[in-house]
């Protein structure tokens, strides 16, 4: 498990690009009536769901890790991502079999702007674990 917890600042790229990018393509389907951009969207946060909880797995382990100090902004980051995760999941779920079921558009909606909200909140608490409140100073 020692090398899964080291493995969480590799895979925590991964979902916070893919659902950014899909919220976008959604944003940009939306904007020219275009179902295309929808299906890259789909794909997008498909595969940045599988890796967000791959993600969270990773970073419990390292934040339980001998060696790492539990600070409120760790907590903070830890709960934000794994709230991320959830968002992020759900919107994945509620993009199969749309059509049966017309309320799951606004779910999926609704979850995908949230979690691409939610991983910028995150990924920032993440980054000031890493670099320190003073990295951008100059």
């Amino acid at each position: 498990m020692a090398i899964i917890a080291r493995l969480h600042p590799l895979i925590v790229h991964f979902p916070i690009a893919l659902v950014i990018v899909a919220a976008l393509a959604e944003i940009v389907g939306i904007a020219a009536g275009d179902e295309r951009y929808r299906a890259v969207a789909v794909m997008n946060l498909r595969a940045g769901a599988a890796f967000a909880v791959l993600a969270v797995i990773a970073g419990w382990r390292l934040a339980s890790a001998p060696g790492i100090e539990a600070t409120s902004l760790l907590e903070w980051h830890r709960w934000l991502g794994a709230g991320t995760a959830i968002l992020t999941a759900v919107a994945a779920v509620a993009t199969f079999r749309p059509e049966r079921q017309p309320s799951r558009l606004v779910v999926y909606r609704i979850a995908l702007f949230g979690a691409a909200s939610l991983v910028a909140v995150a990924g920032h608490s993440g980054g000031l674990l890493v670099w320190g409140a003073d990295f951008l100073r100059l």
